[in-house]
């Protein structure tokens, strides 16, 4: 979904840990089908991929109900919608000045001069 919505960008590099779904056959291939180059953590090394593990807590304290979901339907659309509406345009940011993250990089593109 990302990879259409910002118009199919080259020279994308996924960065991600080691597990098997990253590690499989399929996925691999996804990749290499996007002509994206694949990077991963060291085993261990959780501190790399520390903005997703911050993602992630984020999604389950603030958005995820206590109780779960009925559906795997209804998990994918609210979870999407704190994803690609509330996560990444309207929830402040510390780390960009309180900024969300799709507004930040449209401002860096202003300044930059890019797109």
């Amino acid at each position: 979904m990302a990879y259409q919505l910002r118009g199919k960008p080259c020279k994308v590099l996924f960065h991600s840990e080691q597990g098997s779904q990253y590690t499989s056959l399929k996925f691999r291939q996804r990749l290499w089908r996007y002509r994206m180059t694949q990077s991963m953590s060291r085993r261990g090394s959780y501190w790399n991929n520390s903005p997703m593990e911050r993602l992630f807590r984020s999604l389950k304290t603030e958005w995820v109900p206590l109780i779960g979901y009925m559906s795997l339907a209804e998990a994918r659309k609210d979870i999407g919608h704190y994803l690609m509406e509330y996560y990444n345009y309207q929830r402040p940011h510390q780390y960009n000045d309180g900024v969300p993250p799709a507004l930040a990089e449209e401002q860096t593109k202003l300044q930059s001069g890019i797109g």
